[in-house]
């Protein structure tokens, strides 16, 4: 390795930068369309479980083509079994879409963890050769030439090309680094959409299937009425002393 110099670190590095590279392109590709607009599907998923259209929920969430809308819809294809059913299908869904979505996480993580190591490796065999050619008699003899003072110009141009292999590795690792944790935050973020998103589904199912949901639904209508004609006896009441005092004057 000291023979053969820093180089083959230097090479080795470039590589590592140009396969981080590929990988964090395909990630932005792959997370760019896995978050959708949570925001909206709620919403809208709520409003058409509410009215049981699931055939318009389903095309609502395939159409999503988003990591929480194919979580839902594995649910959603559980739903006549039950809420346990539906929460155990988004279980499932869930651990597959997150599979999919670290895939490559793991050779960002590493290239990030290692790639300053690799520098100091290329460093330390620089060193290691640089020391290896001042203790060379030539070497020795030509700094005694030179006043002793000087090292000659082969020691010095393998002690740079040493701090170049760890600068090198840092300007390699600091970007992955970064990469890899918004990667990650991107991840966790669908993941947390898809569960916001199916608790509404897990809401409607629990609700669909309680035994006391109509007279609850007729509670809620009476209920509607009384507020109603609550608000509306304030306002004949004063039509009619409106009324009275234009008749007294």
């Amino acid at each position: 390795m000291v023979r053969s110099g820093a180089e083959w670190v230097l090479w080795l590095l470039f590589g590592l930068s140009f396969l981080s590279l590929s990988v964090s392109i395909d990630k932005w590709i792959v997370l760019r369309k896995a978050l959708g607009r949570v925001e909206r599907l709620v919403p809208a998923l709520r409003k058409a479980l509410r009215n049981d259209d699931h055939e318009g929920a389903e095309r609502l969430l395939s159409e999503a083509k988003s990591v929480p809308g194919n979580v839902v819809l594995a649910g959603l294809a559980e739903s006549d079994l039950g809420s346990e059913a539906a929460e155990e299908a988004m279980a499932a869904a869930q651990g597959l879409e997150r599979k999919r979505l670290e895939r490559g996480l793991l050779i960002l993580g590493t290239i990030g963890n290692n790639a300053p190591f690799v520098g100091l490796l290329g460093t330390v065999i620089g060193v290691v050769g640089a020391f290896d050619e001042l203790g060379k008699p030539e070497a020795m003899t030509s700094a005694l030439v030179q006043g002793a003072g000087l090292a000659p110009e082969r020691v010095m141009g393998t002690i740079a090309e040493a701090l170049v292999a760890t600068a090198v590795g840092l300007v390699v690792a600091i970007p992955v680094v970064a990469a890899f944790n918004y990667f990650q935050g991107r991840v966790n973020q669908a993941i947390a959409d898809a569960e916001t998103l199916g608790h509404v589904l897990l809401a409607h199912l629990v609700a669909e299937h309680d035994p006391d949901l109509e007279a609850k639904r007729e509670r809620r209508r009476r209920a509607g009425r009384e507020n109603v004609r609550t608000s509306e006896r304030p306002v004949a009441a004063s039509s009619t002393l409106a009324a009275e005092s234009t008749v007294g004057a």
